[in-house]
């Protein structure tokens, strides 16, 4: 199983599968069951309500769900929240969940931002 960072989520919606690393993209094609945290939904909206993307997370996570079986995570949260809270090196709260969503069982997290790839030893590119 693997998970998906925001930007990557973004990207494959919007058809800019050419900014995935070709790694990414063979774990994306191959990999039977991909995730996302619900903290990907939020961050999403928040993106859409201050002007970054053009659409809310309902109708890309809706898209994305029919074209590759993208799946919402239900790990409790207050799991996540504890392996967040042994996060202490990455400061955004989006991401701090993300990632911890992945971590709990030590899943792969695709992501190009270099922070997590830097900590986060399950972080791919």
């Amino acid at each position: 199983m693997i998970y998906l960072d925001t930007h990557v989520v973004i990207w494959i919606y919007s058809g800019r599968i050419q900014s995935l690393s070709q790694r990414a993209r063979r774990l994306i094609e191959y990999e039977p069951q991909i995730l996302i945290s619900p903290m990907v939904l939020l961050e999403m909206d928040y993106l859409h309500e201050i002007g970054r993307i053009t659409l809310g997370a309902a109708p890309v996570f809706e898209y994305l769900h029919e074209k590759i079986g993208l799946q919402i995570c239900s790990k409790s949260f207050i799991d996540i929240i504890k392996a967040a809270s042994e996060l202490p090196w990455i400061r955004d709260p989006f991401d701090r969940i993300i990632i911890a969503q992945a971590a709990i069982e030590r899943n792969r997290l695709i992501t190009k931002d270099k922070v997590i790839l830097d900590h986060y030893e399950y972080a791919v590119w």
